[in-house]
């Protein structure tokens, strides 16, 4: 089909430090080498090769008691559980790795900014200018109790508190000047004490003196990741996010989200272009239609559904087991739940899904239904990119390392020989091969409501 978009699409690949998907561990060419570094550094080596611009890793800070309020399915299947600390696997990354951008998930809920970005200005000292961060905000009360509290604030009192807290990490990143570090050996002037400064900061949630104990880093920010699709997310995703995780359940919404994001962008005196926004998909692809199918029927047998109900009901706050699990799912008082979960739910009503019909279907769904050979795969990914529904893609894996590999031999060359794709990187920091400016020390102020 003729291009009607320039430029190239960018790919981006999600993980879980831990078992990942419901049902995924099951997979006959699944791998379970989750507290094995070399685990992780050949899934690098696979998306390095394949040229993606990054992968990220979820996390969450607490087993869910959303369905049946136990954690006993979730152990049970493997759902979310278990998870290790993302920033040292990244860090295993980086170190087999040149130009891939490395991602982790950190809550502003349960942490300090200090801390924040000290841990990210590291890891992009260390990485030569290739981390992200993945900014949320928590959702669930069963990582409240992990640390003190019985409940989490409310949706808008998180928002809040994460604005305070990415206001007072930029302000600590650029507490250092570019510039500052001397190493004169001659003279003995290690660092300019004129071009390090305390911050002073005095809010409603931090106090804060600074400065931070790392000269600027190579990205200035890290790459700053986020998956709002409430209004109070979308606002802070317009404001503060490089790039913008999101899940369709069509193209339609798609292009919606994106064009709303973009506007908000625009209306903060950001440039739309320097936002990625990026769906999430799972590909499974297949030398033929018939063997993609075939692929996706194996995957579907290996999800209960009670695992995908206790996925469903700790990602819509809602505990289903409380319903009959043999007739159709009741109307939902969902208030709370936006963008694609309430597209599911939608679904759900629409085709009079029994609550056990919905747990398999949500348990086994794959993201954007692509499901084909490589060239159909392609096709859609193009018409996304160009109908502007997307920046690019967020690869989310039915099994790992394999189904990266699978995407990386048969996907990737089609979207090459397109041109829809890099052959090279384009440059040295994940900014660069994004094409995402280094923000200028004190851009943060424009961010600000």
């Amino acid at each position: 089909m003729p291009r009607t978009r320039p430029g190239q699409i960018h790919l981006a690949a999600f993980m879980n430090a831990g078992p990942g998907g419901v049902g995924s561990w099951r997979h006959p060419d699944a791998e379970s080498g989750w507290f094995s570094p070399a685990f992780y550094q050949k899934v690098g080596r696979i998306l390095e090769a394949a040229r993606f611009d990054f992968v990220f890793f979820a996390d969450s800070l607490g087993i869910p008691r959303s369905f049946g309020n136990s954690i006993e399915n979730h152990v049970h299947y493997g759902v979310g559980t278990p998870r290790l600390d993302p920033i040292p696997v990244i860090a295993q990354i980086a170190a087999v790795t040149k130009h891939l951008g490395v991602g982790a998930t950190l809550s502003t809920g349960y942490q300090q900014p200090f801390n924040a970005a000290r841990t990210f200005s590291s890891l992009d000292h260390l990485t030569g200018g290739r981390a992200g961060w993945n900014v949320v905000t928590s959702f669930q009360d069963a990582e409240a109790l992990n640390f003190g509290n019985e409940k989490l604030p409310g949706r808008t009192e998180r928002y809040q508190r994460a604005d305070e807290f990415l206001e007072v990490t930029a302000r600590l990143w650029d507490s250092w000047q570019d510039g500052a570090l001397k190493l004169d050996k001659a003279s003995g002037d290690f660092a300019d004490p004129g071009k390090v400064a305390s911050i002073d900061h005095q809010g409603r949630h931090f106090q804060v003196q600074g400065p931070l104990s790392l000269p600027r880093a190579p990205q200035g920010y890290p790459v700053i990741i986020q998956a709002g699709s409430s209004p109070d997310g979308r606002d802070f995703a317009a404001r503060w996010a490089d790039v913008i995780f999101c899940s369709h359940a069509s193209i339609d919404s798609a292009i919606a989200f994106y064009a709303d994001v973009k506007s908000l962008a625009a209306k903060y005196g950001r440039d739309p272009d320097h936002i990625k926004i990026l769906p999430a998909v799972t590909p499974i692809v297949g030398r033929s239609e018939e063997e993609a199918e075939a692929r996706k029927r194996e995957f579907e047998e290996l999800v209960p559904a009670e695992a995908g109900l206790a996925r469903l009901s700790y990602h819509i706050d809602v505990d289903l087991s409380q319903f009959d699990l043999d007739k159709p799912l009741p109307p939902l008082d969902v208030k709370g739940v936006y963008g694609h979960y309430r597209e599911v739910l939608e679904v759900a009503a629409r085709e009079n899904l029994t609550v056990r019909q919905l747990g398999k279907w949500y348990g086994a769904r794959t993201e954007g239904d692509l499901v084909g050979t490589p060239a159909l795969i392609a096709d859609r990914m193009e018409e996304w990119f160009d109908r502007r529904a997307a920046d690019g893609f967020m690869v989310v894996p039915t099994h790992v390392p394999a189904a990266f590999g699978e995407f990386a031999e048969l996907v990737v060359p089609e979207l090459q020989r397109r041109g829809l794709f890099r052959e090279h990187y384009e440059g040295a920091t994940l900014r660069e091969n994004l094409g995402v400016p280094r923000p200028a020390a004190g851009e943060w102020k424009s961010r600000l409501r």
